[in-house]
């Protein structure tokens, strides 16, 4: 797509129309609806984390029941292990013949519910994936159909029952969404349409095939070389801080780039911004991160510090002559 083709009137009405229906149902979150609608038009994962009872999972559900795509919820307990994920072979004793049986995670949007109450050797049974997009059981290798995306929730580390996600399994994930507790205003809304939003009646305002077309247009949105340029030098920013141990992963670049090609077509345009690296920027590199022990003594929070360093690196267009910063 060329930076001053139009996108077809279907696609921009698409996309209003899955966020308006879901907005219907889940009160004060636009903002995590459209990034999750960004992941998925992306090709990515996100974490939803926060404490019980932000409805990590109703805006999950929501979200996924009017895609008209295959949904799938996994409990994530500390007795569960990888098999119950991905299946296995099964004996059938009709045909004394070993089958498949393909496991919850065989679908178009994967809901796991508490990702750090299984054990890391669980967790590990969606490592593959959720990168490669196909599961091996017994040496065989099964491809998911697209699209595929993980959506798990979490709550705080510091609970009990919980495992610490690793560094490779949390860089997997493109976004990782906060979510905290609704305003005043917020909470009289939620009295107020409860009974509809309990019903979950959401209409299917998409489907599989509808959801493909819009992640074909999301390759062809245009991004110039300063805004490539900018991507790159925050991320490689975050691995020189002082107040962090460890940075965003090249992996975090890729994501970086997919999610801002996405949310730019999610606003109606056909080329990519700085306000949308800006915008994507957090919810990209603050679940890989992890602060200097400094930092923590001193209360520091990640968010501020990517805070501080969009503020101070100029974006396209605004640095000073011969600088590369």
């Amino acid at each position: 797509m060329k930076q001053n083709e139009a996108l077809p009137d279907w696609v921009r009405s698409m996309q209003t129309q899955i966020l308006d229906e879901a907005s219907r149902f889940v009160v004060g979150k636009r903002e995590i609806l459209k990034n999750l609608l960004v992941a998925l038009l992306a090709g990515g994962h996100v974490i939803l984390e926060g404490v019980p009872g932000v409805a990590k999972t109703h805006i999950a559900k929501t979200f996924a029941s009017m895609l008209g795509c295959e949904f799938k919820r996994i409990q994530f307990t500390p007795d569960l292990l990888p098999v119950d994920i991905t299946g296995g072979f099964v004996f059938d004793q009709k045909t004394s013949e070993f089958k498949v049986r393909r496991g919850p995670i065989f679908s178009n949007i994967v809901l796991i519910d508490e990702i750090n109450r299984g054990t890391p050797k669980t967790q590990s049974g969606t490592i593959e994936v959720m990168q490669e997009r196909q599961v091996t059981i017994e040496g065989q290798t099964f491809r998911l159909q697209e699209p595929f995306m993980v959506i798990a929730t979490m709550n705080p580390i510091d609970l009990e029952g919980v495992y610490p996600l690793t560094e490779v399994q949390l860089d997997r994930f493109m976004f990782g969404l906060a979510l905290d507790y609704p305003t005043a205003d917020e909470e009289r809304e939620l009295i107020e349409q409860l009974s509809e939003i309990e019903t979950l009646n959401v209409s299917k305002v998409a489907s599989a095939e509808n959801v493909r077309k819009l992640s074909g247009y999301v390759e062809k949105v245009y991004v110039n070389e300063d805004v490539r340029a900018y991507m790159v030098d925050l991320v490689r920013q975050t691995r020189d801080l002082k107040e962090l141990k460890l940075g965003g992963s090249p992996r975090a670049l890729i994501h970086l780039y997919k999610a801002c090609k996405a949310r730019a077509l999610v606003e109606g345009r056909d080329y990519v911004i700085p306000d949308d690296v800006k915008y994507l920027i957090e919810p990209v590199v603050t679940h890989r991160m992890w602060l200097s022990r400094e930092s923590e003594i001193e209360g520091l929070k990640i968010s501020d510090v990517v805070q501080k360093m969009v503020d101070g690196t100029p974006i396209p267009g605004m640095r000073p002559a011969g600088s590369t910063k």
